[in-house]
């Protein structure tokens, strides 16, 4: 039976000859699905304690009126605690030691936080007077969300990359 013989959607005749390239291609399309929808899905996360912590140090630096770099320090230092919290929680839950929940945490989230926090403070200091708008300030908000969504967008590759080659949030399967 040739290819143009049957039905796209007789999969029980696709199956019978797994070698066929179009067969071949369908598998691999699926599995570059899943590990795209894997790294959105570690970016969520990802994104989640960076978000927590960014926000609170923005926050927090703003309303106490220190420098930027302060606040950017206290950003990211908050980014990366909360970031590792939340890897760190189920690890914790399945039984793991501390010591060994942080080491996966390290391996699972450190590439991403770094990745997302460069991004969203980079842009975050690239727009004129953000930093010094004020909490109660449009432009402040809107900076920070939009240096946040681009750096998620910029983060799922890099996640991506490290799932498909059995780094970042692929160590975290095992836990969950």
């Amino acid at each position: 039976m040739t290819h143009d013989a049957h039905e796209h959607g007789d999969h029980q005749a696709h199956a019978e000859h797994g070698d066929h390239p179009a067969q071949a291609a369908h598998g691999g399309h699926a599995q570059e699905q899943s590990l795209t929808r894997q790294a959105i899905s570690a970016t969520v996360h990802c994104l989640t304690g960076c978000a927590i912590g960014e926000v609170l140090g923005m926050v927090i630096g703003t309303a106490l009126g220190l420098h930027n770099l302060a606040t950017v320090v206290l950003s990211i230092v908050l980014a990366f605690f909360f970031g590792y919290s939340l890897t760190i929680r189920p690890v914790l839950k399945a039984g793991v030691t501390f010591r060994q929940a942080l080491k996966i945490a390290l391996a699972a989230d450190t590439l991403s936080i770094l990745t997302m926090e460069i991004v969203d403070n980079a842009i975050i200091l690239a727009v004129p007077g953000a930093m010094d708008a004020g909490l109660a300030s449009v432009l402040f908000w809107a900076s920070l969300a939009v240096s946040l969504a681009i750096a998620f967008v910029l983060t799922v590759p890099v996640n991506r990359w490290l799932i498909g080659r059995g780094k970042g949030h692929a160590v975290m399967h095992a836990y969950h």
